[in-house]
């Protein structure tokens, strides 16, 4: 399989909005096992197509411990929030080194096509529910740093474009 490159935040392309995946074909496939891959080595819980330049509607999630129980999630759709949320620190592989408390529901169910185009409900709270709902935000081309105020968002856009700077010296 092959590791894809990862768009960093304020990489314009993050705010496209992805669109449905017509059919679980063979390129799609490719894709899942090369996002599963991409997550693993970047140390990653969860990846949207979105940030690997591709613009439909998939995400990948492991949040286990062994890192053995990937979960794919083609054309997510929450169907079910609960009432409570609460503040999480939430990080990215799209915006590497920061980490900032957004508010998420705190259990959700979310209807998806699974890696072999069948239908299925996954029922999720705690880090599972939060990563969900972080990457489908990935999928209408919303970072996680759209939560917070403009001021810190200024502060690590202009953080994120020095390091890109300072990488391509």
């Amino acid at each position: 399989m092959a590791l894809l490159p990862i768009l960093c935040y304020p990489d314009p392309r993050l705010q496209k909005v992805a669109k449905t995946v017509a059919t679980v074909d063979a390129r799609v496939t490719t894709l899942i096992a090369d996002m599963l891959d991409t997550m693993y080595e970047a140390s990653g819980i969860g990846l949207a197509a979105t940030q690997v330049d591709v613009h439909e509607r998939l995400i990948v999630i492991d949040v286990s411990e062994e890192r053995d129980q990937p979960l794919v999630l083609i054309n997510p759709e929450l169907i079910w929030t609960s009432e409570d949320k609460h503040l999480n620190e939430e990080g990215c592989l799209s915006v590497p080194g920061i980490y900032d408390g957004v508010e998420r529901f705190n259990a959700v169910h979310a209807r998806a096509l699974d890696e072999h185009g069948q239908s299925r409900v996954i029922e999720a709270d705690g880090l599972l529910a939060v990563c969900i709902q972080h990457e489908m935000d990935h999928l209408m081309g919303k970072v996680f740093v759209e939560y917070l105020s403009p001021l810190k968002r200024g502060r690590i856009k202009t953080k994120m474009l020095k390091a890109r700077r300072e990488e391509s010296v």
